[in-house]
């Protein structure tokens, strides 16, 4: 459904409310702000509800966890009914069957359907509960402590994650805790080349580049220390950024030679979200160890790290004291909502037209990047689209595309900007997001875009005409 405003944006409760967070939240977790955030009330398919009654298109899919919407039926009656019979086990001590479940279903639609044999899995609650999983299971399997990884990457914030996650300003405060296990390389970003060869699209990436980053690869394998290669098959709050198509054959290749584990963090990219199964598929890329998370649990907070029997038998058999386990590892209630989850998306795969809508919405966002506009260098694969803003001079603004964003949510748009310099509008729409949806979305933008031209300084002076 379109949005439907009742009241002013943020209403009246959702004023009252930020002033309560003010007060009793950690000041560094919500952005407050006259004009941000609102209170989530309910929410169903890609509709949101605030608690002042206004209705929402969320475009974010709640951080791209609601792949199928809100509130799934199916899903929730499968929570439902969890709930009330077993929420918790001792999962690692005394599992529930639904752990046994989802772990077979996990291996079923990964290493199996790769035709590379049976996975095994380590369940955990967060996205870098898995990443970190997988580098300890790196560490166990090669005896190599350290690991490459790639800037503008974002794989979590706890402390092993983070070591790995070169976006941002997360690292900064914590520099002197940091283990120094990681080595960043460039990630090849076809419209900011950190080769200096970019401003042409992926497919036309100069053959230079591929050469510059095995240099690189090389180099960094030469210490002896590097056990394995984490990546994520595109940029996801680093900006929306596919890669050539030659970047993760390369990465397959020389984890190969140098006897280094390959790992995909597709906890973002996984399911659907670009299209195939996992991000992987469309290169026929086949990692050694695979991270997924966000949309898995169908709400519910839920993620693993997968490998093959060879990999993952790098650890040690159980002697009654798991050697990597938390108190919620093989939740009941959240593997049986995955497994749910896993059951609906497959059978709802061939009507979700992914591809086709991602398309309509690249399509669309190209549309609106003539030279008067600020935004730039649409990109996307599937429903896992960005486009840039740029302000005075050619350069990224986080400014302008927090103007953008605000705009939006006043009429009833919920967006995030993400990238380095927090400019590149990030859509991750729920994958049953409508045809209508996408349209209206798009017009809301594009006459968002046109006011924003009509205020004196508002865009800089040269996009002043729309």
């Amino acid at each position: 459904m379109i949005p439907a405003r009742k009241t002013q944006i943020p209403g009246p409760r959702s004023s009252e409310l930020c002033r309560r967070l003010q007060r009793w939240e950690s000041r560094n977790v919500t952005f407050l702000s006259a004009d941000f955030p609102i209170f989530w009330e309910r929410a169903e398919g890609v509709n949101i509800w605030d608690v002042d009654g206004n209705r929402y298109i969320d475009l974010t899919a709640g951080f791209g966890v609601a792949a199928l919407g809100y509130s799934v039926p199916r899903v929730a009656v499968a929570g439902a009914e969890q709930l009330e019979r077993l929420p918790l086990g001792l999962g690692d001590v005394h599992p529930s069957a639904a752990k046994a479940k989802l772990l077979e279903a996990l291996s079923r639609l990964t290493f199996e359907a790769w035709g590379r044999g049976e996975a095994k899995s380590i369940l955990g609650c967060s996205g870098s509960d898995a990443v970190e999983a997988a580098m300890k299971t790196a560490c166990l399997a090669t005896g190599r402590p350290h690991l490459i990884a790639f800037q503008g990457s974002y794989h979590g914030l706890a402390y092993g994650a983070m070591e790995a996650t070169e976006l941002g300003d997360f690292r900064k405060p914590f520099l002197e805790q940091m283990a120094g296990r990681v080595r960043f390389l460039p990630f090849p970003n076809c419209w900011r080349c950190p080769w200096g060869k970019g401003g042409r699209p992926s497919s036309e990436c100069d053959p230079g580049c591929r050469s510059a980053l095995a240099g690189e690869l090389k180099a960094a394998f030469s210490s002896r220390s590097i056990g394995a290669i984490l990546v994520e098959p595109m940029l996801g709050r680093g900006g929306m950024v596919p890669p050539p198509d030659w970047f993760l054959p390369l990465l397959r290749e020389v984890a190969d030679e140098e006897g280094a584990l390959l790992i995909l963090d597709e906890i973002f990219t996984g399911f659907f979200r670009t299209g195939p199964r996992f991000a992987c598929e469309r290169w026929k890329v086949v990692p050694d160890l695979l991270c997924v998370g966000k949309p898995l649990g169908g709400g519910f907070p839920i993620s693993a790290c997968i490998g093959p029997r060879k990999v993952m038998d790098a650890w040690p058999e159980s002697d009654g004291e798991a050697l990597h386990t938390s108190t919620f590892l093989g939740s009941p209630l959240g593997c049986r909502m995955a497994c749910a989850f896993l059951e609906e998306i497959e059978e709802r795969r061939p009507g979700l037209a992914v591809e086709e809508k991602g398309g309509r919405l690249l399509a669309g966002l190209r549309d609106l990047t003539f030279p008067e506009s600020p935004l730039r260098n649409a990109r996307g694969s599937g429903l896992f689209v960005g486009v840039e803003v740029m302000g005075e001079g050619g350069r990224p603004s986080a400014a302008l595309a927090g103007r953008l964003i605000t705009a939006l949510l006043q009429a009833g748009v919920i967006l995030l900007a993400g990238g380095p310099d927090r400019h590149v509008l990030s859509f991750t729409p729920p994958l049953v997001i409508t045809w209508e949806d996408l349209d209206w979305s798009l017009t809301a933008l594009r006459a968002i875009l046109g006011r924003l031209a009509a205020q004196p300084g508002s865009l800089p002076r040269s996009m002043s005409k729309l």
